[in-house]
């Protein structure tokens, strides 16, 4: 294998895999490599799936230039590669008057960040647009161009046009070591030493730790505890649009959002932690979401519980993404990128992608690139395979339900034990077909799953 590169990017999450993807379009070599056994397994795997439009994002930032770029770029990515996207609109729901006195002020902010569309409306139109919404909201914002997305199929999407344009996908490479030399650096791994002309860092919780690594100690990497309530699709009924809160500088708040799955999603929690692997929910959490759902949308709360978890973000102690070239050592950061990067990843990547040129990489254009991956839908308001009987004529095996909470069929797992970034494990796979993620939580087809991927692993 060669293990001489032009550029290896480090982090197969959403950013990382956007800026493999944007670079092996050009006549060059390139690797992605992360510590995980699969893609999109760290931060990028566990946050809101909300396509953002940028409307509170600080103006003037690299990060609302991001972000507003990027909403235009994955949205047209999406219909092309079939990432599933519902336009659902959202609603910043004021509860006391500081927070109504806000709204114009996000107005404002939405107009400098080139949103034009968003709406102050009464309390009247709050409970007409959401009507099981709690009592006490006295006004809202209307933003109609926030929607719902899987960002499971997003990472995926990416990097495996990243590897069907010629990048060299290297999982299981935790860097813990880095030499700069005069025309290349060497990566040192626990698989073995890379090297590459220029190294992108994008490894997200740990690219202070990377950056480290170069001579730097300019941020660090604090994680920020999100901890998420999954409701069952019975409760789908109730919420139609993202019901947002009046942002905080901790963050957007506990909203209630559909899902691109058919579920409803409360939460997140901000818990600024020390312990990077801690993604397990706690009581304390998981109450704290029970008393902001019972003013939120009390009706919510009767409905049954699909699943909990935990995700974290990236926080750093700076306000802006930091994106930051060292042309000496043929070095990039990528760092700080918080759960905006679902959305600004593509953008970010084209952002790279001029810094570098800028920096006197030669990027020249490949010909005759392959077209874009087209991906299996997740998303319950598109046609899955059990409902598409044409296809099921052709393959039986997409009439074989495996999962039924989550309605998977046998021909779906075996696409993607097959797939050109196959699943390493059960994690892999779920993020893959939706298998197992369902009221039983595996607790019905959980054993035949792991014989599928047991006997689709023995036979590659």
């Amino acid at each position: 294998m060669n293990t001489q590169y032009d550029v290896v990017v480090i982090g197969a999450g959403i950013v990382g895999s956007a800026i493999a993807r944007e670079l092996s379009g050009h006549e060059l070599s390139v690797a992605l490599l992360d510590a995980r056994s699969d893609v999109g397994d760290g931060t990028s795997k566990a946050n809101t799936a909300i396509l953002h439009t940028g409307f509170d994002a600080t103006p003037g930032t690299l990060e609302s230039a991001m972000v507003s770029r990027g909403y235009h770029l994955l949205s047209e990515y999406s219909a092309r590669t079939g990432i599933p996207i519902e336009h659902t609109g959202a609603i910043l729901v004021a509860w006391d008057d500081e927070q109504l006195d806000a709204l114009p002020k996000l107005r404002d902010k939405a107009l400098a960040n080139g949103y034009d569309r968003c709406e102050i409306i009464d309390a009247a139109a709050v409970y007409d647009a959401v009507p099981d919404l709690g009592d006490g909201a006295l006004g809202g914002l209307t933003v109609p161009d926030e929607s719902i997305i899987c960002t499971w199929t997003v990472n995926l999407a990416l990097a495996t046009d990243a590897v069907n344009r010629g990048t060299a996908l290297l999982t299981n490479h935790r860097v813990d070591g880095v030499d700069v030399g005069d025309d290349h650096t060497t990566l040192h791994t626990d698989a073995g030493s890379v090297s590459a002309r220029w190294v992108v860092n994008a490894a997200g919780l740990g690219a202070d730790h990377l950056d480290g690594l170069f001579g730097y100690s300019r941020f660090t990497v604090t994680p920020r505890r999100g901890e998420l309530i999954v409701y069952d699709k019975l409760a789908r009924a109730l919420v139609n649009k993202i019901v947002l809160p009046v942002p905080t500088s901790r963050g957007k708040g506990v909203l209630v959002s559909p899902t691109i799955y058919g579920n409803v999603m409360l939460g997140p929690t901000s818990e600024d932690i020390e312990d990077r692997s801690a993604t397990a929910t706690t009581a304390d959490g998981i109450e704290f979401l029970l008393d902001k759902g019972r003013r939120l949308m009390p009706r919510l709360l009767d409905e049954e519980v699909t699943a909990t978890y935990t995700g974290l973000r990236a926080a750093i102690d700076h306000g802006d993404y930091r994106v930051e070239p060292d042309a000496a050592q043929r070095y990039l950061l990528v760092g700080g990128i918080r759960s905006t990067g679902l959305t600004a990843g593509m953008a970010v990547a084209e952002h790279v992608r001029g810094l570098l040129a800028d920096a006197g990489m030669a990027l020249t254009p490949r010909a005759n690139l392959p077209e874009p991956p087209r991906m299996p839908n997740l998303g319950e308001a598109f046609t899955r395979p059990y409902q598409d009987e044409a296809r099921i004529a052709e393959d039986p095996e997409y009439g074989a339900i495996v999962c039924f909470c989550e309605r998977v069929t046998a021909g779906e797992l075996r696409d993607a034990c097959q797939s050109t970034i196959p699943p390493t494990g059960l994690d892999g796979l779920r993020r893959r077909t939706r298998v197992m993620n369902g009221r039983c939580q595996g607790f019905y087809c959980g054993a035949e799953v792991q014989a599928v991927l047991d006997r689709q692993v023995a036979s590659r």
